[in-house]
């Protein structure tokens, strides 16, 4: 930790006085500094690469003297104990530094599906990213993953295919596999250069130069040469096709480069200038995707993926998301990504200020929590490390001390008053449908946990500090849910997976001290109606001297997908009733649906697929909200168990890689976990079985696998959907939960 402050302490100087201070700072100057910022995310599959490129990010920039190596546990955004014991990224983290006079916010994201919500975190305040493949693999269960991902939130994206120097890594497989799956125009700007020791370096299309790294230097030497003809004759003609097919994509996806085509009638004398400024505005517009190859283990390739990262990828005012924070003019606009907790700093908020900037110990306004915030100091970020500043500006990424009640994913500005302004400021902006706009000022969706368990303290006098520990990791994530059965009086643990669960229990032993006890994982199953049902409930209670009396008559409507759960009868004998009923009066009915559709009679699992209709409503004089409230959950409740429910499991879409000579015993295992296979395909010399598997059935799956593969084979899975189960199983479900 010395040598990382040591070293970069010119570097800190140097982002405190350029892009955190404005004093004496022109309005041309200002802008001119938010086009030289980078807000990129690296993202992949697990164990494509992700870290290990961001380690020599850092060490290229000078921001770090020495590299670390993920199988050493010494890199500098895995810093968490977890982290750096299972060689795997948990948590992601922000990084920042200079390169070639642009600064770059970096965010490290989770490459395993139990944590795809710290990259769900990140994406929405990322301008632009970088999609690491693994060259002998190319695209994998993940990627498809982070990809959709990547989708919803329309970020310009650059392909890094990583390891090439692989023996059976190949570059032109993995352009297929990105062009079949993802349904893009991959635009190759680079081809590897191997002889008989292997990659050495690579051939860039744009300017026909070679690029050879020295292994002597860890790739600090760079040797770029032109390509002639009498030294480098087939590698020149094939470089001149590759290129003029390159040209040739480009052109149908960009129509001012395929008028100057025509103009210059050919595809060979396009300046290099030219082809670049097409593929920038393609990537920026998501038309087309470049792809970049290296080998960042072995220092080959890292500081052209940077340039390119310049090159291709937007500034802060020019993507998109833009538009939409426009509405809040000069003024602060800013959103939270990430919370952690420093045990000497408290919980620090890691936010992307949009427009205006947030100084240290100013107050701001939640929009999403609708509460006043008092700011404490704020902090540049370098993963676990941190400077303090006295200023964020407008494209920077920033941490906030003090913050009370912002949660991931909320968006902050000044005070109330400039929310309304924003708001119809929004509404008059066009080419942004609805949606996006509704949005853009709600709170973050949070996925469902697939998997529960109980969590118990050592002793009584821990209590109290487990639960201190508990709200502090579920703020940090969101995607971790934390209940109390009310029955049993036990802690309930909610989680994307069995990874998830176990890493959430390590963090409470190391972090917090306290030896907890987790009780076996059970299934996040849920339940619904085969049949509609429609039924009348009469309530009448005399609390003291006032009478309570509601009379309710609701229907359950099943397969039912609309956004809304409650539904309005609107035939001409009850709309007028409904249309009477006070705001007030159906603020408690949508309570006491979402009450009642929370857990179900079967085995308290949470209703799904399931629409309520009100038909009639009468509510006697001086009936409170709690016994309306109380009455519809009881209506639900009871027509809920005539109408028949049943259980639903989670599928999970499973992906296996491994040897073909073990492909017939994995196979085989499958058939007897309920397994539909969906797709076998030969990776090299592997095969990748794709199926969908109830999870029930894959507890333990990692165990089975290697033993099943002599510990050759891998897997990776994330949830697909809900699906019935039949009576058997459901039986058999009931019986593990209910234990009879």
């Amino acid at each position: 930790m010395l040598i990382r402050n040591l070293g970069n302490k010119l570097t800190w100087c140097k982002f405190r006085a350029r892009y955190y201070s404005k004093e004496s700072v022109s309005k041309s100057e200002e802008q001119c500094r938010v086009s030289k910022i980078r807000n990129i995310g690296i993202m992949a599959h697990i164990d494509a690469g992700k870290t290990t490129t961001t380690e020599r990010m850092l060490y290229y920039s000078g921001s770090i003297k020495n590299m670390g190596e993920v199988h050493h546990g010494n890199t500098v955004t895995d810093y968490m104990e977890q982290e750096r014991q299972r060689g795997i990224t948990i948590v992601s983290a922000a990084v920042t530094f200079n390169w070639k006079d642009h600064r770059f916010n970096l965010i490290d994201t989770p490459g395993h599906i139990d944590f795809t919500m710290g990259v769900e975190q990140t994406l929405g305040v990322l301008d632009g990213a970088v999609v690491i493949l693994d060259g002998s693999a190319g695209v994998e269960a993940q990627t498809r993953t982070v990809w959709k991902q990547a989708d919803r939130y329309s970020i310009p994206r650059i392909v890094y295919v990583n390891k090439m120097d692989r023996a059976d890594a190949n570059f032109h497989m993995c352009l297929e596999s990105m062009e079949s799956k993802f349904e893009v125009t991959s635009l190759p700007v680079q081809l590897p250069i191997k002889n008989d020791s292997g990659f050495v370096g690579i051939l860039d299309l744009l300017t026909l130069d070679k690029i050879i790294f020295d292994k002597n230097t860890q790739g600090n030497k760079i040797l770029r040469e032109k390509l002639t003809e009498t030294e480098d004759g087939f590698l020149l003609e094939r470089a001149r096709e590759k290129r003029r097919l390159l040209v040739d994509k480009l052109s149908t996806i960009d129509d001012e480069l395929a008028n100057y085509i025509i103009e210059q009638e050919s595809l060979d004398d396009i300046p290099t200038q030219v082809i670049l400024n097409s593929l920038r505005k393609c990537t920026i517009k998501g038309k087309g995707i470049p792809v970049l190859l290296g080998s960042s283990y072995k220092n080959i390739g890292v500081q052209p993926l940077m340039d390119a990262v310049i090159f291709y990828l937007p500034s802060p005012d020019l993507h998109m998301k833009a538009k939409l924070y426009s509405c809040f003019e000069k003024n602060l606009s800013a959103r939270a990504f990430k919370i952690i907790h420093d045990k000497q700093r408290g919980p620090i908020t890691f936010f992307r200020v949009y427009s205006g900037s947030l100084k240290k110990n100013q107050k701001f306004y939640n929009v999403t929590r609708e509460k006043q915030e008092q700011g404490g100091r704020l902090y540049a970020a370098y993963a676990d490390d941190y400077e303090e500043i006295n200023e964020v500006t407008e494209g920077n990424i920033g941490g906030l001390a003090g913050c009370k009640f912002t949660v991931t994913g909320d968006l902050l500005t000044s005070g109330p008053t400039m929310v309304s302004r924003a708001k119809s400021v929004l509404e008059k902006i066009k080419n942004i449908d609805d949606a996006e706009k509704e949005k853009f000022f709600a709170a973050a969706k949070i996925p469902d946990p697939v998997f529960f368990c109980s969590i118990e303290p050592p002793s009584l006098s821990a209590q109290v500090p487990l639960d201190n520990a508990l709200q502090e990791l579920e703020r940090e994530d969101p995607s971790l849910r934390v209940t109390l059965n009310e029955e049993t009086g036990q802690t309930v643990l909610g989680g994307m997976g069995e990874l998830h669960i176990d890493i959430i229990k390590e963090r409470i032993k190391t972090e917090y001290k306290i030896d907890v006890d987790l009780g076996p994982l059970q299934i996040a199953y849920k339940e619904t109606v085969v049949k509609e049902i429609k039924d009348t409930f009469v309530s009448q209670h005399k609390i003291g001297t006032t009478n309570h009396n509601v009379n309710v008559t609701m229907s359950l409507i099943p397969n039912y997908e609309g956004k809304d759960l409650l539904l309005f009868d609107k035939t001409k004998e009850n709309a007028s009733n409904i249309a009477d009923i006070h705001p007030k009066v159906m603020s408690a009915v949508r309570r006491g649906v979402v009450l009642a559709l929370n857990h179900g009679p079967k085995l308290g699992c949470p209703v799904i697929d399931v629409g309520v209709k009100l038909h009639w409503l009468e509510v006697g004089r001086g009936t409170s909200d709690t016994m309306i409230a109380s009455a519809i959950s009881q209506c639900i409740r009871k027509m809920l168990e005539q109408a028949g429910i049943i259980l639903l499991e989670p599928i999970m879409k499973l992906e296996v890689v491994m040897p073909e000579e073990y492909s017939s015993r994995v196979m085989s295992d499958l058939s007897k976990r309920r397994a539909q296979i969906q797709e076998v395909t030969v990776r090299g010399q592997y095969k990748v079985l794709r199926a969908l598997v109830p999870l029930s059935e894959l507890m333990g799956y990692s165990t089975t696998l290697r033993i099943l593969t002599s510990g050759n084979g891998n897997f990776s899975s994330e949830f697909d959907s809900y699906q019935i189960m039949s009576a058997v199983e459901e039986q058999e479900a009931m019986k593990q939960i209910t234990g009879f």
